[in-house]
């Protein structure tokens, strides 16, 4: 039941008569002795309590039927929610509040106060049920308020101002103050209707890199395109020191992010660049507002009324917005027809859905103040959903923990992934080259095969970005890649400057016809502008201003026109330029920005600026793309400046740019031997993790921390453990050949570390090299795909299964060997009832994640454990 529709059901008039029936009348009050001129309990004003209450149990239930039925006349769960809201009201005389408590709380603070003093009344609802609880007692509690301003004299005059509210929000109408009244709940509703269509023609499309090459649109469905992320608890990708971290407990397997953010109303998703954090909000926006939500999420967004905030439109420029601002910040462009006080309403009432992209992209001297924002806004707005997203290493572990923000992180894709992906991909190119058809056939095999056995680029084919420039530039050089992120990079400039309007039979239609270097040339002007000045966007008359200055340098472009003309042409015709609102300029991903700022950098030979910034997050990318891009004599002078003291810098911030100076060894094609041992000698002892975090946390290094790792042969079991944890952090198959030496382990934590970082690896090779020789006792063995089910049965099964991924009844049945297995889990909702258990006849527990619905249908004599 849409709350709108609720609030502008429960009229004033079909309200308050039943409101106040709840408490004793004037007559009664005045005998019983209530004074009118100082605060009173709120138990002596009930009409359902004392030795002859005027209302008994059975009337009280009856009042709250009546309620519920104005407010959904036609629900079929009206009547349970008539007894839970019957229930939710009759701890009104126990809440402990006089009358002039109450009234100095926000009506929603006071139903949800309510809420919490009667949990038992809403067990046994359905979620449809919860919500239309929720929508009737947020409309009740601000007349139960009014109606108390009103008994009391001493109430409306000592809070004067509680009172004008109230009566505004019990019966609109002109303000005393002369401004113009909040809209009714009818203009909301029609408001959000608006808003809701517009949120999904706003939301609902990506860009897929590369397939807008030949006679393609640039953006397209969200629905189709969109490819299920999984997340993972959040891990720190680059701790300040190892110590500092707290032991996060188990690692859990990835799941489905709908599944992960089941049940959690705060939340902070951390994601590298391109792993789709944007893509991730985007879809949260259009499934709610077109109310087609999965299963495990209805239930909390059902209703809602998402904002998505990016925070690069409004960090460093108006500031954090407050809730009117919301929709201006959005760039939504019907923001000014917004009913007044809209935005305010839905956050009171706890309907919101609060998107806040990229908290990295804020200057990093305005995080803190976007973090004091949110918890503010998270204590004065409770009952609102609050999704945040930033990069890894932008903010500090923990973050937002203190506000009841749980951590999630988007994790890498799968090997199934990247095949979906790539499959995907070409039947998109597809639809709309039918023509290539067949050579799209031949281009997806061939890719396919290539990402599964070429380390190099299976390396990079990590996220929804590297995946879509592998498939674009495949096509685009007819079946071949490069090998390396700068190759990558260079050749993914080349096709969307130079080929793209060729491959899509273009010709120039703004007289200006630019060669791709000199493109380039401009381009990093703009991208080195927002690395030196901390901005992810820039106003457009200072792009103009910027491509003037440098334009006499680059006669190319300033033959054929002035600055305002060539950033036309760069902004419509390049693929990298987007003006995200009117006025504003930025990159179409912050890995283009940044790596066309290394490139402007290490040409003016300003390594000095890398290295006086190198212990700020925001710059990690871009010094390891100017290792890859730098000269050797260059190389050497970076990383030797990333190891020396540098002025100002702390212990902490010290340790991280020698950290990154080991991860940027596997960007040098060419490096003076003396000063790669440099690094290793000065680093190797930081590679003897002492916490779970901050083991995790190495493999952010890259496999170069292989080389630097301990014999694992003469660790200790709790260092075995670590090592294992860094290891397997490393997303490799060349970290196989090091967890050799940790397979024989007997320990339980080193045998499930290991058997929990199968999916990250080659399936054949490491079951045959890992999985067959972990002892099974009392471990669960992982499967999250089919091959990895299918090289299990052919280990001859396990005793004790964990169900990481989607899988149908069918598939389980025919992989799993019945004989041995006595115990599963499930990490994964499979959505269907549990008979088919009855096919594992020695199966005695299943054990059910915490975030799971408890399973229907599970056969007798088998044990369901809820973790």
């Amino acid at each position: 039941m849409d709350p709108t529709t609720v609030a502008a059901r429960l009229t004033p008039e079909a309200l308050a008569p039943l409101v106040r029936a709840l408490f004793v009348s004037e007559e009664a009050a005045a005998e019983a002795g209530v004074p009118d001129d100082r605060p009173v309990p709120l138990a002596r004003l009930v009409a359902f309590r004392g030795e002859k209450p005027a209302l008994s149990g059975e009337d009280l239930e009856a009042l709250a039927g009546r309620i519920v039925a104005i407010a959904a006349p036609d629900e079929a769960a009206a009547r349970p929610v008539a007894g839970a809201l019957a229930r939710t009201l009759g701890v009104l005389g126990a809440s402990g509040l006089d009358d002039w408590q109450a009234v100095q709380l926000p009506p929603t603070d006071f139903a949800h106060r309510l809420r919490a003093a009667a949990p038992e009344a809403e067990r046994g609802l359905s979620a449809d049920g919860r919500a239309l609880l929720t929508a009737v007692l947020d409309v009740v509690a601000v007349h139960l308020l009014y109606f108390l301003t009103q008994r009391s004299d001493f109430v409306a005059r000592t809070l004067e101002d509680e009172t004008r509210q109230l009566a505004e929000q019990a019966a609109p109408g002109p303000r005393s103050d002369g401004t113009s009244a909040p809209a009714a709940p009818a203009d909301d509703a029609a408001f959000e209707e608006r808003f809701a269509r517009d949120t999904i023609v706003l939301h609902n499309h990506l860009t897929i890199f590369g397939i807008d090459l030949a006679h393609s649109p640039d953006s397209w469905p969200l629905d189709a395109a969109y490819l299920g992320l999984q997340c993972e608890r959040g891990q720190p990708r680059l701790p300040a020191t190892p110590d500092e971290q707290r032991d996060p407990g188990p690692q859990a397997p990835p799941v489905p992010a709908e599944q992960a953010l089941a049940g959690l109303d705060r939340v902070l998703v951390r994601g590298v660049a391109g792993s789709g954090k944007t893509t991730l909000l985007q879809w949260l926006a259009v499934a709610t507002a077109r109310g087609e939500l999965p299963a495990a999420l209805a239930g909390e967004l059902r209703g809602r009324v998402p904002f998505l905030l990016p925070v690069r439109r409004f960090a460093s420029r108006s500031g954090i917005p407050s809730p009117a601002g919301f929709l201006a910040a959005m760039g939504y462009p019907g923001a000014d027809a917004q009913p007044a006080g809209w935005a305010e309403r839905v956050l009171r009432a706890g309907r919101g859905l609060l998107l806040v992209d990229g908290v990295d992209e804020a200057p990093e001297d305005e995080r803190e103040r976007l973090r004091l924002r949110l918890r503010g806004w998270a204590q004065q707005y409770p009952g609102n959903v609050w999704v945040v997203t930033s990069r890894p290493s932008a903010v500090p572990e923990d973050w937002l923990a203190a506000d009841g923000f749980t951590e999630l992180r988007l994790a890498p894709m799968s090997r199934e992934d990247v095949a979906a992906f790539i499959q995907r991909w070409h039947r998109a190119a597809a639809q709309q080259s039918p023509a290539d058809l067949d050579r799209l056939g031949h281009y997806e095999r061939t890719l396919l095969n290539a990402v599964r056995i070429t380390r190099d680029l299976g390396r990079l084919a990590t996220n929804p970005l590297m995946c879509g420039l592998l498939c674009a530039l495949h096509r685009d050089r007819r079946g071949y890649l490069p090998s390396g992120r700068k190759e990558l990079y260079d050749a993914g400039l080349s096709m969307l400057l130079e080929r793209r309007d060729r491959e899509r039979a273009m010709v120039p239609t703004d007289a200006i016809d630019l060669p791709r270097q000199p493109k380039i040339q401009l381009l990093q002007k703009l991208a080195r502008w927002m690395l030196v000045n901390g901005r992810s966007e820039m106003d457009r008359d200072v792009a103009v201003d910027t491509l003037g200055r440098h334009l006499p340098a680059i006669p190319d472009a300033a033959r054929q026109g002035d600055a305002d003309d060539v950033y036309r042409h760069l902004l419509n015709r390049t693929g990298l330029l987007r003006e995200t609102t009117p006025g504003t300029v930025d990159f179409v991903h912050r890995t283009f920005q940044d790596y066309l700022a290394a490139r402007a950098t290490v040409q003016q030979h300003d390594f000095t600026l890398l290295l006086d910034h190198a212990h700020h997050t925001e710059w990690e990318d871009v010094i390891r793309m100017a290792v890859a891009l730098a000269r050797p004599d260059e190389c050497a002078t970076l990383l030797n400046g990333l190891l020396a003291p540098h002025a100002g810098v702390r212990a902490a911030e010290a340790r991280h740019r020698k950290l990154l100076a080991a991860a940027c060894l596997e960007h040098a094609t060419e490096l003076d031997p003396e000063v790669r041992g440099r690094v290793q000698r000065f680093t190797r002892d930081m590679m003897r993790p002492t916490t779970p975090a901050g083991a995790r946390a190495l493999g952010w290094i890259g496999p170069i921390v292989l080389e630097m790792l301990p014999d694992p042969a003469k660790a200790t079991n709790s260092e075995a453990y670590l090592l294992a944890l860094t290891a397997t952090s490393i997303g490799d198959d060349m970290a196989i050949d090091y967890l050799t030496g940790l397979r024989e382990r007997p320990h339980l934590d080193v045998r499930a570390q290991l058997a929990s970082a199968w999916r990250r690896y080659d399936t054949e090779r490491y079951a045959r090299e890992i999985i067959a020789h972990l002892d099974d006792a009392e471990l669960y063995f992982p499967v999250s795909d089919l091959e990895e089910l299918h090289a299990l049965r052919r280990l001859g099964g396990r005793p004790h299964l964990q169900i990481a991924g989607r899988f149908t009844p069918d598939q389980l049945i025919e992989g799993i060997v019945a004989e041995p297995l006595t115990r599963l889990w499930l990490s994964y909702d499979l959505g269907v009832p549990m008979d088919w258990l009855a096919a594992f006849p020695r199966l005695e527990t299943l054990l059910v994640g915490s975030r799971l619905p408890r399973p229907a249908g599970v056969p007798e004599g088998i044990e369901v454990v809820e973790l």
